[in-house]
């Protein structure tokens, strides 16, 4: 992903201390742990996450350069209707009230690595926010496995 940078996967279990630890300077045997190959391995593949941002249609443009700037160039974008805190609204069609319960959103979808979604998601509320109601809501979730079609790769590689 051009922007973020990768994050190091070194392990802190896994180092060194820079100071030496005698057993007869602490009366107890020092013990070392290691982290299992399979679970550095199940570490590692957890780090993708999912962004869901439901805004207002004409913050689109708007979201989608934040986002650029950040390094973020990949989404998928969809018209959904919704309503929430403002109930919808009423509006005059040919001398009658109406009331239009759902009103037009757009969904941002984003699927990128745990290092760069602070980023991403102060990009979105900055750029997406009027101060008024109805603004959106930004959905943070964890993506189980990702795959390329194209080439097979998983994982961070695949985003």
């Amino acid at each position: 992903m051009v922007g973020c940078a990768k994050s190091n996967s070194a392990s802190c279990a896994g180092q060194e201390s820079s100071e030496k630890i005698s057993s007869k300077n602490i009366g107890i045997r020092p013990v070392r742990r290691k982290i299992p190959e399979m679970a550095s391995v199940l570490l590692r593949e957890n780090q993708v996450k999912k962004i869901e941002a439901i805004i207002k249609p004409y913050k689109l443009d708007e979201v989608k350069d934040a986002l650029a700037e950040v390094g973020i160039e990949s989404m998928t974008v969809s018209e959904v209707k919704g309503f929430g805190r403002q109930k919808g609204q009423t509006e005059l069609y040919r001398g009658g009230d109406y009331k239009v319960d759902f009103l037009p959103k757009v969904r941002v979808e984003i699927v990128l690595p745990d290092n760069c979604v602070k980023g991403a998601i102060h990009a979105i509320m900055i750029s997406a926010r009027t101060g008024k109601i109805g603004d959106g809501k930004v959905f943070v979730s964890n993506v189980e496995e990702v795959v390329r079609i194209r080439t097979d790769e998983k994982g961070e590689l695949a985003v």
